[in-house]
C-alpha cells in the first residue's frame, strides 16, 4: 500500500513502538497530571511534531548515515541507554512530595513534548533504524509513501495519546488521594525504562 512493505505489520509496529515506556509517554502523563486534558493533548501534539521531524530528518538521509557509520550509531545507541537508565531510575527512587522526574512547564507542554520526543533515544532508534524498513524500495512512491506513513504516524500517535491523557486525567485524583500509588506507579515505570534501557544497550 503507496510502497509500504507490509502494511499491517507498520501499523502494529508503531503501536508496539507508541506502547514501550519512554520519556514521551512520561510527558504525557506529567503534563495531564499538572494541568488536564488540554495540556496532555497539548504534549501529544508536540510528541506528534517531534515524530514528524525524525521522520523527515530519516527520510533525508540521516539514516543512511548511522547505518553506513556503525561506530557512529552505537554511540547514539549507548547514549541512549543510559539516558533511559537514568530516568528510571530516578522514577524508581523517586518519593512523594519529590519533584516530577521531567519538569513540564505550563503553557510549554507543547514545544516540551517536541524537544523531548526529538531527544527520544527510543524514537531516535525507531526512525533511524527501522522506520526505513518498511518502504518497499521496489514499488515506493517517493514523497507520497512518506508522505502516507507520516500520516499514519501522527493519527495512530493522536489516537494512542488521547487514550493515555483520558485515563490519566481519570486516574489523576485517585492517585494523589492515595501518595502510595503514585509511588508505586513511578517504581513500575521506572523498572520498564531501566530494562529497556539495557535492552537497547544490549541488542
Amino acid at each position: 500500500m503507496f510502497g509500504i512493505a507490509d502494511y499491517g505489520a507498520f501499523v502494529v509496529a508503531i503501536i508496539v513502538f507508541l506502547a514501550i515506556p519512554g520519556p514521551g509517554n512520561l510527558a504525557l502523563l506529567t503534563a495531564t497530571g499538572k494541568g488536564g486534558v488540554r495540556s496532555g493533548l497539548a504534549a501529544t501534539l508536540g510528541v506528534i511534531a517531534g515524530d514528524q521531524v525524525l521522520l523527515w530528518l530519516a527520510v533525508a538521509g540521516l539514516s543512511a548515515v548511522l547505518i553506513n557509520y556503525p561506530g557512529l550509531y552505537s554511540s547514539v545507541k549507548w547514549a541512549g541507554a543510559a539516558y533511559l537508565l537514568g530516568l528510571g531510575y530516578s522514577l524508581f527512587n523517586s518519593k512523594p512530595g519529590d519533584a516530577p522526574v521531567l519538569n513540564m512547564k505550563p503553557d510549554h507542554y507543547f514545544r516540551q513534548g517536541l524537544f523531548i520526543t526529538v531527544l527520544n533515544p527510543k524514537a531516535i532508534v525507531f526512525y533511524m533504524a527501522f522506520f526505513p524498513l518498511f518502504v518497499d524500495p521496489a514499488v515506493h512512491q517517493g514523497l507520497v509513501t512518506f508522505g502516507f506513513m507520516a500520516i499514519t504516524i501522527a493519527a495512530l500517535t493522536f489516537l494512542y495519546g488521547l487514550v493515555v491523557v483520558l485515563l490519566a486525567h481519570h486516574l489523576a485524583k485517585r492517585v494523589r488521594a492515595n501518595p502510595m500509588v503514585s509511588v508505586m506507579l513511578n517504581k513500575v515505570a521506572g523498572t520498564l525504562l531501566m530494562g529497556f534501557g539495557l535492552k537497547l544497550a544490549l541488542f
